[in-house]
Order: structure tokens, then sequence, then C-alpha cells
């Protein structure tokens, strides 16, 4: 079994196998889906909004994802599991995959969407509604071909690969000073030398490189570190040790080379979520934003990770989708030639991925305009 990291926050969305990656970012809404929808009435809204020209029939596509597919339909892509029809009678039937023919149904007066199994909204009613006469069809499918809510690419070096840790979580912790043939840079397949105690020999430890801490303001406006982000470079297997100098492999290496002053920590393996869907964020605490656009300066667009300054602690949680919204232009008055500030404006929308214990991973779903860091978030309107 592979050690866990002391001192190291929950993570609720890590994983290092893409079979389970797929699994959990899967359209894994199952009773899921049936909880949400049936709790809907009670947040006294009115029913999902369709949107204009929504299709009757979808058939879906290779490369299609949720959200994706949620937009084709409703004004408001969140309230997907509201409308979705699943079978509560076979195993996993929220799932969708490339050909499966989506039509649009109503039930009592409000849309209905599920998958066609050659009897139409008749079937897709009575199958929704519990009836049991019908038995369900087996259906033998690779889960590597499922629709996955987002794409796995864009996310998956944050997913996989990067933590975020408090920065007194690194002391002490040993660190590359060296690699074989006095080389500068050390990729898969070489050797490097470690400093450091407490590793052993034949186990499994990962490189990672220290990005810039993540510092913040409290109430009182007293900026402090909230976490020190580390991304992972290199898998490697210590086999040799000597006082505190430990000989490392290096057996994997991703998209960088391994050099001095890089970490090394033991490789962990927490479980991954069972569920991983779009879903309104409540309940969290007020007043979030922006903090940082991974791999730029400060601009992000669609399909961009950004982090988010609310964490578990805050109450968010993996699957957590914010509307954000961006400051109003500052100009000049051109009659009294005071400064003022232009009413700010929704910009675009973001899905929580990964949350630590006071900051979140986000992937940028859509944006109308560049989402800029400092922006605010805050949970989408229910009553599209």
């Amino acid at each position: 079994m592979k050690k866990v990291l002391k001192g190291m926050p929950t993570f609720s969305a890590l994983g290092f196998k893409k079979q389970l990656l797929a699994l959990a970012v899967c359209l894994s809404i199952g009773a899921g889906i049936a909880s949400v929808a049936e709790a809907a009435p009670a947040r006294n809204v009115n029913p999902p909004a369709l949107k204009a020209g929504a299709p009757q029939v979808y058939v879906v596509k290779k490369g299609d994802t949720l959200w994706g597919i949620s937009k084709k339909f409703l004004k408001n892509p969140v309230r997907w599991p509201e409308i979705w029809a699943s079978n509560k009678h076979v195993k996993n039937p929220h799932w969708i995959f490339p050909g499966d023919r989506l039509l649009m149904c109503t039930h009592n007066g409000k849309p209905l969407i599920g998958k066609d199994e050659g009897d139409g909204c008749e079937g897709i009613i009575r199958r929704y509604t519990g009836d049991t006469k019908m038995q369900p069809q087996v259906r033998i499918e690779s889960l590597n071909n499922a629709i996955p809510v987002i794409p796995l690419a864009h996310i998956e070096k944050w997913l996989e690969r990067s933590i975020v840790i408090s920065p007194e979580a690194l002391e002490n912790t040993p660190y590359i000073v060296g690699a074989a043939d006095e080389r500068v840079l050390a990729a898969k397949g070489q050797t490097v030398y470690v400093r450091g105690n407490g590793l052993t020999v034949g186990q499994r430890y990962a490189v990672y490189r220290e990005g810039e801490p993540y510092t913040l303001t409290d109430a009182n406006g007293k900026k402090y570190k909230a976490g020190l982000e580390l991304i992972q470079v290199a898998s490697g297997v210590a086999v040799r040790g000597e006082n505190d100098i430990t000989t490392l492999e290096l057996t994997d290496t991703y998209n960088e080379e391994v050099r001095r002053g890089d970490r090394v920590l033991p490789e962990y393996d927490p479980m991954l979520p069972t569920l991983f869907y779009p879903a309104n964020a409540e309940n969290v605490t007020a007043g979030g934003s922006i903090i940082r656009v991974q791999g730029s300066i400060g601009m992000a667009a669609a399909n961009s990770v950004v982090t988010i300054d609310r964490g578990a602690l805050q109450g968010v949680q993996t699957g957590h989708v914010f509307s954000v919204n961006q400051k109003g232009q500052i100009v000049n008055d051109p009659q009294t030639r005071e400064k003022i500030q232009l009413p700010g404006q929704r910009v675009g929308t973001i899905m929580v991925f990964k949350t630590f214990d006071n900051l979140s991973y986000a992937y940028v779903l859509d944006s109308d305009l560049p989402i800029k860091v400092g922006a605010s978030i805050q949970p989408p309107l229910l009553d599209e």
C-alpha cells in the first residue's frame, strides 16, 4: 500500500489510473440524479427553462461532453440532473455513449430527456417512473467510450499531478541534490540523488517542483500564505541509501525534467470521487474570487484551469458550478471629471474539479470575455 504524505490536505478529485479517472468524471450521476431531481421542487424555483431551438432529438457524438450537451437543451446547464430521465432498473443507466439518441419528452408538463431504446418517449417515461413490466436490455460498452463531463485532457495535469499543501508541511522534506554523470537535468530512465532522511529502499516516490505560494488577505487586511502548489514532474524508486543520500531511479517524467532542489515525497493514491457532475454551489461561504489562472499571467478563457479562494472548509465540493462576474471598468465622467465604476457583468461559468482545505481548482466551462484574476464567483441563479 502506498504511503500517504503526513499533513497533506484531503483531496476530493485526484487519480493516477486513467480508467478510474474516466469512471470518476463520466456521467456518474446514478442515484445522485434522482436525489437532485426529487429535491428540486423544495428550492421553490421555476422548472428549468429550455433553450430556444432546443433539439427534439440529439444523437451523441464522439467528443461531446455532458456540459456541452446540457447547453444544447437548457438555458442553465447546471440544472441538467433535474430533467435527465435515468432508467432506475439498469446498472449505471446514467452513462451516455456516442451513438445514443436523446429525446426531448414531456412528463407532467415538465421537460424530460432520456435515451431512446426503440420505444420513444413512452418508454423513456415508463422507465423513469419505475414501471418494471419491460425487462431492461443488456448493453456492453467500454467505459473509456462514456461521455465525460468535461474533456479530461484539459484538466489531467492538475487533477493527477498537482497538489496544494501548507508551506510548513514541506519543511525538512528530502530534495534532489544532483544526478548521475554530472547531469544538470534528468529524465525517465536516469538516476538522481536525494538528500534527506526517511526514504526507504524499494519504495516509490514522487518528485515535485515548487510553485508560487498562494497569498490571501484575512478579514483584518493581513496577508497570509494559504498554501503552496506542487507540480509532480517525475516518479521513481529508491534503489540504494547511504547516510542521508538516497539513489532514486526515475521511472517516469511528466513533460519536464528533474533538477536540483525538486522535492521528493511518497507517492499517494487517494480515492477518487464516486460522483463528479455539475451541481449548484449551495451553502458555500460567500465572497470568493479567482486568484490564479494556471498557465497564464492572469487571463482565462473557456477550457482554462483556475484557482479559487474557496475550498472544502468553506463548503466547496467537487462538481460545484459558479458564475464568474468581472468588475466594471473605472472611467472618467465626461461632465464632472470624477472617476466612476461601471456595473460589473457576468463573463463566464466555472466548475470545481478538485478541492483542498481553503483553495480549489476549477475548469472554465464557458466565457463571454477573458476572465481576469480577481473576478468574483457566486452560485448561478437557478431561476432561469
